[in-house]
């Protein structure tokens, strides 16, 4: 269903795909998710940029599901991480490409380095397009 392009005339990725070709039908847009717990709460006060990036692969992988997708399913996502330091932006994307939901990131993905983002005190933010199957 999904076909990954990486032509050899373009640099290398650090795991993701330059292109990402889809034959579906359906798409799923999922909102941008945050770290907020069931509650409504930014989890990982204080710049715990690991606990917000673990809320927020939490909150993917179950939206994800009422989609009625997987992590393998998605075609484009975009990552958005409040912080100018690539040291930083690099482990959050570590992190996400050891979770559960790292095959979300092997399609075509940008990690973006941001000012702000929605809420007070947040860090982290994904926002995943996902075909889905049938």
């Amino acid at each position: 269903m999904l076909k990954k392009i990486n032509p050899e005339s373009v640099h290398e990725t650090a795991g993701y795909a330059h292109v990402t070709i889809t034959e579906a039908g359906r798409l799923a847009h999922l909102a941008g998710q945050c770290p907020l717990d069931l509650s409504g709460q930014v989890v990982g006060a204080d710049g715990d940029y690991a606990a917000q990036t673990a809320q927020v692969i939490a909150n993917c992988l179950t939206v994800l599901t009422a989609a009625g997708a997987t992590p393998a399913d998605v075609v484009r996502s975009v990552i958005y991480v409040v912080s100018p330091d690539s040291h930083v932006l690099a482990a959050v994307w570590q992190q996400l490409n050891e979770s559960a939901l790292a095959p979300a990131f092997t399609t075509a993905s940008t990690l973006v380095g941001v000012a702000a983002l929605g809420y007070a005190g947040q860090l982290v933010e994904v926002d995943l397009t996902a075909a889905l199957p049938g």
